[in-house]
């Protein structure tokens, strides 16, 4: 598979994948699928050991971002943020190929087509060889969509946020309900602990900062969506 080592954030559907390197971690991003979803593996760079976010379609092509030779990382988690389908349309034959753990909220586990070997919720820790990601559950967009955070002690916070946030907005809900719940668990749980330099992958499209979506908040709750 081709990767691009100048990361932006930025990957086309059906096009090479893009990788970031930090201390502890890489991050590589791939578009697949119809709706261009995001994958996102993590390695971690000091035992080879990784994690997959969203194993959302083309399980081929997510094979290949894992690798074929004997040097490639060793696939032991997939993490499913939360339970539409469009996100989990490869987990089953990816975990099963790799013998990967999979992972999710309880309250979006009963849709997804395996059952998660690890249940976790807001502030559970997952490994990633040395490195670690602390889980943020955010209610809304469905009630058990989680989002991950890894401190990379070396520079600025990475965050994983499925479809609770995006450039331009939090996540599609469906009553006014929800849009309150989810904007106040974003705001809370994510604007007001982590800094302006996070950098967020969301679930589909290009990446952005906290900094650069903060001064905006105000303006999605006053439209409601």
């Amino acid at each position: 598979m081709d990767v691009q080592e100048d990361y932006t954030g930025h990957v086309e559907p059906g096009g090479p994948a893009a990788r970031r390197t930090l201390g502890a971690l890489t991050i590589t991003k791939i578009s697949v699928g119809p709706m261009d979803n995001n994958a996102y593996l993590l390695v971690c760079r000091a035992t080879g050991e990784a994690l997959l976010i969203d194993a959302a379609a083309e399980p081929e092509r997510l094979s290949d971002l894992v690798g074929h030779g004997p040097d490639r990382p060793r696939l032991k988690t997939i993490v499913t943020t939360h339970q539409h389908a469009d996100h989990w349309q490869a987990l089953g034959a990816v975990a099963e190929a790799n013998g990967a753990d999979t992972i999710a909220h309880a309250l979006d586990a009963g849709p997804l087509p395996v059952p998660p070997d690890r249940l976790v919720d807001h502030g559970d820790t997952i490994r990633v060889g040395d490195a670690e990601l602390s889980v943020i559950h955010l209610r809304g967009h469905t009630p058990g969509s989680i989002a991950l955070v890894h401190h990379d002690p070396e520079g600025h916070p990475h965050l994983f946020t499925g479809d609770s946030l995006f450039p331009g907005g939090v996540g599609k809900t469906s009553s006014p309900e929800n849009f309150t719940s989810l904007l106040d668990d974003v705001s809370s749980r994510i604007f007001a602990e982590l800094p302006d330099d996070t950098w967020f992958y969301p679930g589909h499209g290009d990446d952005s900062t906290l900094g650069e979506q903060r001064g905006h908040l105000d303006e999605w709750r006053s439209r409601g969506w």
